[in-house]
């Protein structure tokens, strides 16, 4: 045989669309129920991924084998079932749609009554609290903090923790950017969740829309935006809002344990270090009430096709192998849970690896892939943040991609599980071309995103989820070839 007879015979094809759209149509059907943990629908979303994987040639990459292939995540789900909010200025009501304000409880029941704090980010540029809140209601902007010259401050999740640990009897945020308040509700009737190891919530919870916020804050003669500019000032001091709020919520709770999924593809040389890739299986469920027509939030886009391209990678690198062709370092393929409700199986992971975290030497994350058409530019959300960009683009240009430097997806490093992961020095990106055009991806978080209409159809555009597939091949061959890549070669 030819040298170049057996270059091509240890390198299959390029994945196509159909294969990604194969696995997309079962992950996203009706009968997965919309992938919601702890569900029906978590059970056979597991099921197929552990079984579509070892089927491959991978095994469990929980390395532990009591518990092979599912690593348990405890979790404590909160689901609202009813509220009550009035907001008084002196005698007078202050008109508030019922609509745009969603409250819940940490327990069955709660309340909280008194004159709110608004607090901007809830950090001062140093990320220490920036009141004292003891018994406050507080408001907060959802947004990440914006303070020219100051490091990486707390996320949102974390800033919300830390007013609940200081005794605010009740946190609302405003309604996160980019995201229709239909997707927010949608959310959020599903149930809110957080890890049992983290369950430090205020007695209630809450989310404000925009027109609620609005309201709230005029009679301290503040509009959102002068809200939100004076936040971000040096110095700024939270503001009482001559308002009284009387705040109750009936919520149901329950403990249970959802589970992370997680396989491997043993490597040739173990101990040279492991490449992760990941992507969250989980979904909304059914998020509509028995009247309406269509009550499942499939999840096809968000994120049906990052788990069909991590399977569709799985076995184009297995049967690589078996072709003759075996990488280096092993390679892990998770699905996480609990994404949607605030990376919890990301972080769950990051706390209790079932690899040490210092031989994972990168995380490539797939999520929302199946939105750019096919030859989309490739865009880097952690674009600046870990030393590997000059490798993506290269990788991605011999790929016959285009690249795309600017920094803008790196408003979504937070929002993503390759953040929890990256707070704890593992060296995380996002490549794709989904992120490289912010005015399609707008138009899916705007309409579909997190809505029953996030449904797979003939319209559904999968040749950039396909490209984005075939380009995972491409990073994950370089960096789990000890000749090509190593740590210290990005400057460690």
């Amino acid at each position: 045989m030819s040298p170049l007879a057996a270059a091509a015979q240890d390198k299959p094809a390029p994945i196509s669309e159909s294969e990604v759209r194969t696995h997309i149509a079962i992950l996203a059907s009706d009968d997965f129920e919309g992938r919601a943990p702890g569900t029906s629908g978590e059970t056979k979303t597991l099921d197929y991924l552990a079984k579509t994987w070892a089927s491959y040639g991978l095994v469990s990459g929980t390395n532990d084998a009591a518990t092979p292939w599912f690593q348990p995540v405890p979790l404590v789900e909160r689901k609202p079932y009813a509220h009550r909010f009035s907001a008084m200025r002196g005698s007078r009501t202050i008109r508030i749609d019922s609509d745009a304000v969603i409250l819940a409880s940490k327990d069955t029941q709660g309340q909280a009554r008194g004159e709110p704090l608004f607090v901007g980010y809830g950090v001062a540029a140093d990320g220490t609290l920036n009141a004292d809140v003891a018994g406050r209601i507080v408001i907060m902007l959802s947004a990440e903090p914006k303070f020219e010259g100051a490091a990486k401050l707390p996320s949102r999740r974390e800033r919300e923790k830390l007013l609940a640990e200081a005794g605010a009897a009740a946190v609302l945020l405003t309604a996160p950017d980019g995201m229709s308040w239909g997707a927010v509700r949608s959310a959020l009737g599903s149930g809110s969740m957080r890890r049992a190891s983290d369950d430090a919530a205020p007695p209630i919870s809450g989310l404000l829309r925009a027109d609620a916020l609005k309201a709230l804050l005029r009679p301290a003669g503040l509009s959102p935006a002068a809200a939100m500019r004076q936040a971000g000032e040096p110095g700024f001091a939270p503001v009482s809002l001559p308002v009284t709020l009387d705040l109750a919520a009936t919520t149901s709770v329950r403990a249970f344990d959802s589970h992370n999924v997680i396989a491997k593809l043993p490597g040739a040389r173990p101990g040279s270090g492991a490449i992760l890739l990941l992507g969250h299986w989980d979904h909304f469920g059914i998020c509509r009430s028995e009247e309406a027509e269509d009550r499942i939030c499939n999840g096809a886009v968000d994120n049906a096709s990052g788990m069909a391209v991590l399977l569709t990678i799985a076995e184009r690198l297995a049967r690589s192998a078996e072709m003759g062709a075996p990488l280096d370092r092993d390679v892990y393929f998770m699905g996480t849970t609990a994404e949607e409700r605030g990376l919890l199986g990301a972080y769950h992971f990051a706390d209790n690896p079932n690899v040490p975290l210092d031989q994972i030497l990168v995380a490539l994350n797939v999520d929302t892939v199946a939105i750019a058409p096919k030859g989309a530019p490739v865009a880097i959300v952690g674009r600046g943040e870990t030393g590997l960009d000059e490798i993506v683009d290269s990788i991605a240009i011999a790929a016959g991609r285009t690249v795309e430097t600017g920094t803008e997806a790196n408003a979504f490093i937070r929002r993503q599980d390759g953040w929890a992961l990256a707070a704890k020095g593992v060296k995380s990106i996002m490549a794709g071309g989904s992120f490289a055009d912010m005015a399609l991806l707008q138009a899916f978080l705007t309409t579909v995103y997190h809505q029953p209409e996030d449904e797979l159809t003939d319209a559904t555009p999968l040749g950039g989820a396909a490209d984005d597939a075939n380009l995972h091949v491409d990073l994950v061959r370089h960096f789990a070839d000890e000749a090509k890549y190593t740590p210290a070669a990005t400057g460690d």
